[in-house]
């Protein structure tokens, strides 16, 4: 009996020496916190070029602190460094999903171009001037990589390492990269070096549908060791459904985002598919619209459409964007990764028994593909707008001809569809570009759209005015240029005294001419031939049209202004 307590403590001596020194290795999914949700799971498919979390992490080289660590507050000079992660997610399951790391450092501190963190001498925090500091570095990485306390830190020196021991890759800038960034999602991590932002980017072919986390912890450069910076993390969504947007536009149209257009004005559907990393433009791609008013099912294989809806109501618009890619030739339903997850639908096809009828475009090729769906739907009101506007008259109202001030201009307007609730002008100049007035009135008009709008013009010049007529709906503009007394309107007045001040002239000069030789003709007999008779025809006509310049009649005016359905 005695003997078996004695083996059995010497057994527990010896678990227990075994195991302290074990647990007293830190492991890198210790140290990336957001990732032991992950830890419950003992297999995941293997990521390309990353390492399983289950390695030895050199908390020596690498110090960890928990969050709330009063370190955190002193690990950078000035103050904390923010940090953004962000990725380009969704990703259709089989694409590339990149996620972009960007350090924010204090006030007033910069990266300079050897990736040093110096103090902007041109900013100013609070009441400190950092234009008269004698030493400008925050960080001067240079000085630190020749120096390393009194160490040759040149390249393979014990510092210039990961946490799991691998040496730093060489590249012809390495004494630039003097931060280390962690990334680790499912169970797995990948390390790099780089300046104060990083890129990685992972293939989903073996990521499982849904959410993940990805975190990634960021340390500098110290003299012995590094020195933690700061954390992120962001959640990334694989999916098997193309991720896809639809824009809507159409003229006239008042607001796009309430989904409500106009009848007889044709709608412009853009789809854009969320694709950053070109995955699928190795495929075939077919859209399938349904507009939802009755006129059938149509299939593109361009990612811009039109349709017109000729009915007002509301209808349901249906699109379905059915994708062909080429994959290798397979088991049509491939074994799943681990018990706790479903797979991914990644069926490949052989072509081509079993390929669907393809109604437009050209099938794909000999070999095995997979076909990928994207799905969008939407309800659109459809309603009677404004869908054009008209200047039909443009009339002059001034107190004296010679006035140049306050020009007033009165604007005839006609519309077509439904009547308007506002008008609105600006004023611009002559190219439309430089605004210089801008005036809004509401309009109330009940049977027809025909209105008088009065703007009244400061100087003289040349101007673009736009017209807007608007209701809850729609939106219509017309344009035109006009001049007021001093442009193109003075010189249309210069000529016409020119030619008045000519015709004067030439009348005083055949006056002259007729009494001078009424004086000193000689008498000849009247002979009138055919020739002359014509000849003296021709000059009455001539001078009646002389006549009709210099004196025109009182002639009637249009007779639509006479009756003007109110000015605004």
């Amino acid at each position: 009996m005695k003997w078996a307590c004695f083996i059995f403590l010497l057994g527990c001596l010896f678990v227990a020496e075994e195991v302290v020194p074990a647990a007293a290795t830190k492991k890198f999914h210790d140290v990336m916190t957001r990732g032991r949700a992950y830890s419950h799971i003992t297999f995941h498919r293997k990521l390309s070029g990353w390492s399983s979390d289950h390695n030895n992490w050199n908390e020596k080289l690498y110090p960890y602190w928990e969050d709330g660590d009063a370190r955190w507050q002193s690990c950078w000079k000035g103050g904390r460094v923010l940090v953004s992660l962000t990725s380009d997610s969704p990703a259709l399951v089989g694409s590339n999903v990149t996620f972009s790391v960007k350090l924010k450092f204090p006030r007033c501190q910069k990266e300079d171009n050897d990736s040093n963190i110096i103090y902007d001498r041109n900013c100013r925090n609070g009441s400190l001037d950092y234009s008269n500091l004698s030493d400008q570095y925050v960080y001067n990485w240079t000085q630190w990589i020749d120096d390393c306390g009194r160490q040759n830190c040149t390249h393979n020196n014990s510092h210039n390492v990961f946490p799991d021991g691998r040496p730093f890759p060489h590249h012809h800038d390495w004494r630039r990269r003097n931060f280390v960034y962690m990334f680790h999602t499912l169970g797995q991590y990948y390390q790099k070096t780089g300046g104060s932002s990083a890129i990685v980017s992972i293939n989903t072919t073996n990521i499982t549908l849904g959410s993940h986390i990805m975190e990634v912890s960021i340390y500098r450069r110290g003299y012995r060791s590094y020195v933690p910076v700061t954390t992120a993390s962001v959640v990334y969504v694989v999916t098997d459904t193309i991720p896809l947007y639809v824009y809507l536009s159409q003229k006239n149209d008042r607001n796009a985002s309430d989904h409500i257009f106009i009848k007889d004005v044709p709608i412009i559907f853009y789809v854009h598919l969320h694709d950053p990393s070109h995955y699928l433009n190795r495929s075939i791609i077919f859209y399938h619209w349904n507009f939802g008013d009755g006129s059938g099912s149509f299939v593109f294989n361009n990612s811009v459409s039109m349709h017109t809806y000729t009915l007002v109501g509301n209808f349901s618009l249906n699109l379905t964007v059915e994708a062909i890619l080429p994959a290798p030739c397979g088991p049509v339903t491939p074994p799943p990764p681990f018990p706790t997850f479903p797979v991914p639908p990644n069926v490949t096809t052989p072509h081509p028994d079993s390929l669907p009828d393809l109604p437009t475009g050209e099938a794909p090729g000999e070999g095995c593909h997979i076909t990928r769906y994207g799905h969008y739907q939407s309800s659109l009101s459809i309603a009677e707008g404004i869908i054009g506007v008209n200047i039909i008259q443009m009339t002059s109202i001034q107190a004296a001809a010679a006035q140049v001030e306050n020009s007033v201009v009165d604007f005839v307007v006609t519309c077509q569809g439904s009547l308007p609730t506002d008008a609105c002008t600006t004023i611009a100049d002559p190219t439309c570009q430089v605004l210089q007035n801008e005036a809004c009135d509401p309009v109330d008009i009940t049977d027809q759209c025909l209105l008088t709008i009065r703007r009244a013009f400061n100087e003289s010049g040349t101007y673009c005015v736009n017209i807007t007529l608007g209701d809850a709906t729609s939106l219509a503009l017309t344009s035109t240029l006009i001049s007021i007394s001093g442009a193109a309107g003075s010189f249309s007045r210069t000529a016409e005294g020119v030619l008045i001040s000519c015709g004067f002239l030439v009348v005083f000069a055949a006056v002259l001419t007729f009494f001078l030789y009424k004086r000193y003709k000689e008498y000849k007999p009247i002979d009138r031939n055919t020739e002359q008779t014509a000849n003296s025809e021709g000059l009455n006509v001539y001078f009646n049209r002389f006549k009709a310049v210099l004196f025109p009649a009182n002639n009637e005016k249009d007779p639509l202004l006479k009756n003007k359905f109110g000015i605004i």
